[in-house]
């Protein structure tokens, strides 16, 4: 019993929904910042499954359409050969663009797990005292986010902020990088 009081009587944080003299700002900066994390988590983890339902699905159509193109090719001329090839090369063209598009769903997946850890990472800082007034650290932060980026557009943002862009000025910067000349909108960039 003296162990269920003890622990009712440890005094909580105050929060904004009923501030007292314990109230602290950066303790709401770094609740909303863990809040932001999990949201982002959580959509990452229901996307995975979603994804890998999908990608079994389209491992099995892959290997379906390779049987029937085999087959149709053995078929003797004729009419309906060249219609099953025809649909044959179709459905393997549209194949390829799902893929196309897991690798571009892998890429988002990979900028929201990097905005996840940024966030954490902000969290961590802003929470430390001793952290949170030295300019050292705040840099040290910076250049740990951005030698993790390895798509050429996100870091052309990143900059772009950094020299004092507003995010839509820097989001207009990084779709321009994106857009450049050499860059072919059928490669995938890998990282």
């Amino acid at each position: 019993m003296e162990n269920a009081e003890t622990s009712s009587q440890v005094k909580q944080p105050s929060g904004s929904h009923q501030p007292d003299l314990d109230w602290s700002q950066i303790r709401e900066t770094v609740l909303l910042l863990n809040l932001s994390v999990a949201h982002i988590q959580n959509s990452m983890s229901e996307g995975d499954e979603s994804i890998n339902t999908l990608t079994d699905t389209v491992t099995a159509m892959i290997s379906s359409v390779k049987t029937i193109g085999e087959i149709a090719a053995d078929l003797p001329e004729g009419g309906a050969k060249d219609t099953i090839l025809n649909h044959h090369q179709d459905v393997d063209s549209k194949i390829h663009e799902i893929v196309m598009s897991f690798q571009f769903y892998d890429k988002l997946v990979q900028r929201l797990s990097h905005a996840s850890n940024c966030l954490s990472d902000l969290g961590d800082l802003v929470s430390e005292q001793s952290r949170l007034y030295n300019p050292a650290e705040w840099q040290k932060l910076q250049q740990f986010i951005e030698s993790k980026y390895t798509v050429e557009a996100d870091k052309v943002m990143f900059q772009a902020l950094k020299n004092g862009a507003s995010i839509d000025e820097a989001v207009h910067s990084a779709k321009q990088e994106k857009n450049q000349p050499t860059k072919s909108n059928d490669t995938i960039e890998l990282f």
